[in-house]
């Protein structure tokens, strides 16, 4: 095997018992100790637990059939550290959360260990995922394995560097303002945000606009990966509707002929890099290439105010439900958020729900009335460097939201809507760095664009591109 096999590939080796679980967690843990040095993806290691959970994995390999092995037995798998894992800290990425170990998984981890994964560690994510730049004053500057002076994205930045680096196979992820498609288009990865309450937790937070999913080298993965997070959830408040057949079987599935608008603008206004409008045009044309029927325009976006203005209320709201928190000790600009949400009256969140419920209808309506996929840069910016979050924040710390708007601008209202959305690594830019490609599709239709991103994958495959410092 090598560290660039899909996450799908090594647990069907394991499988076949070409290799074992322990002899692969080997692998990649020899990786991180490789690269994570300079990368600064990991949040906290536990060797000792991961393999004894990889020889558990052996164990079963060996006495049962292969036919009852779970999908990804063996697998290693980083988790974010926004989630719950039994025995390890949850620090959320802040000096003000406790060292205390969680005493049981979150919903999420729990599907994960079902399906065979073998929990490696914890990657590192900003205080409480608030900004997507992954920099903590607890644990620093995560850095991206494309050029280390530049940002691997976030907030599952951590995620999306181990992944890029070979360190893992695969990592979850959330996504709560683009979490998961920004580290993926910094990092050069496939990263799918499911629509809303198709992958549940213990609670919904933020009107559910938050939610996991994984980071991926290939759309197989992704898919498979899917199928596990969104076991159906007798518990939840609210349940997506189920697909109609497990998401793995759409790879490669045939998408039909599409109605696809391709738009370079997006609902805050903010400037376009050449090189995030140039991968859009270029998708353009291989969308044109692939037989759908494509026009460049902008689709009717939200009032930029009444969008901006509900998002960052709900989203002031971040640390309700984190038990220990210490106020004092938290960076300055989730500071000011708390200090927000502390002074928003339950009539005003409750209205700016309400203004969120409507901005989301201007965007939904238009899926299956005008088109049925919007493809947009996944970032109006190239990877910004290390650092250049913090421009502005000694005087004023809600600068560092207003600094990340430029990464944030074509994805955050995909979180209000609910819709799925994906970010495939369709251009590289005249910098060396990679610059995704966003596919958004009607409220849970995932199927759509997991069948759309295979044929896209086939077309113009990435699997041969990856960082030069890890190969």
């Amino acid at each position: 095997m090598t560290r660039f096999d899909s996450a799908l590939d090594v647990a069907a080796a394991i499988r076949s018992k070409q290799i074992s679980p322990v002899e692969v967690l080997e692998h990649y843990l020899a990786q991180a100790d490789t690269f994570d040095p300079t990368l600064n993806a990991f949040a906290l290691r536990d060797d000792e637990t991961a393999l004894a959970d990889a020889r558990a994995a052996a164990d079963l390999v060996a006495r049962a059939e292969t036919q009852d092995l779970p999908p990804f037995i063996g697998v290693p798998i980083p988790i974010k550290d926004l989630n719950d894992v039994q025995g390890w800290p949850t620090s959320h990425g802040s000096l003000g959360v406790p060292n205390t170990p969680a005493e049981s998984d979150c919903p999420q981890v729990q599907r994960l260990r079902e399906a065979g994964f073998v929990l490696m560690g914890k990657t590192t994510t900003p205080e409480f995922g608030t900004i997507p730049m992954t920099e903590s004053q607890r644990f620093g500057a995560t850095r991206n394995p494309w050029n280390p002076t530049h940002t691997p994205g976030g907030s599952s930045g951590g995620a999306g560097a181990v992944v890029a680096a070979g360190m893992a196979p695969i990592a979850h992820a959330s996504d709560g303002g683009g979490s998961i498609r920004i580290p993926a288009s910094c990092n050069g990865l496939v990263g799918l945000k499911p629509s809303r309450n198709r992958v549940t937790g213990s609670a919904e937070k933020m009107t559910a606009a938050s939610t996991s999913g994984v980071v991926t080298r290939n759309v197989a993965d992704t898919a498979a990966a899917l199928d596990v997070l969104a076991e159906r959830d007798a518990g939840a408040w609210n349940l997506a509707p189920a697909p109609e057949r497990p998401f793995a079987q759409e790879v490669g599935a045939d998408p039909g002929k599409l109605r696809i608008r391709v738009a370079v603008s997006n609902p805050l206004g903010v400037p376009v890099d050449p090189a995030c409008a140039e991968a859009v045009s270029h998708a353009a044309d291989l969308l044109a290439d692939l037989g759908h029927e494509v026009t460049e325009s902008s689709p009717q976006w939200p009032q930029a105010s009444m969008f901006a203005e509900g998002f960052l209320t709900v989203w002031s709201t971040i640390t309700a439900g984190i038990p220990g928190l210490d106020p004092e000790r938290i960076e300055p600009h989730n500071l000011a958020n708390l200090t927000k949400a502390l002074s928003t009256s339950s009539i005003a969140f409750t209205e700016a729900t309400l203004m969120l419920q409507q901005a989301s209808r201007v965007m939904t309506a238009q899926f299956g009335r005008d088109f049925d996929v919007l493809v947009t840069p996944t970032m109006a910016v190239e990877p910004p460097l290390v650092g250049s979050i913090w421009e502005g924040t000694e005087e004023d710390p809600s600068m560092a939201l207003f600094n990340a708007m430029p990464m944030a601008a074509y994805t955050a209202i995909f979180n209000v809507t609910g819709q799925p959305a994906l970010s495939l690594p369709l251009h590289t830019s005249d910098s060396g760095l990679p610059v995704g490609v966003q596919f958004v599709a009607s409220p849970w239709q995932e199927a759509t664009l997991i069948r759309l991103a295979s044929q896209i994958e086939l077309a113009q495959p990435w699997s041969g591109r990856w960082p030069s410092m890890v190969l």
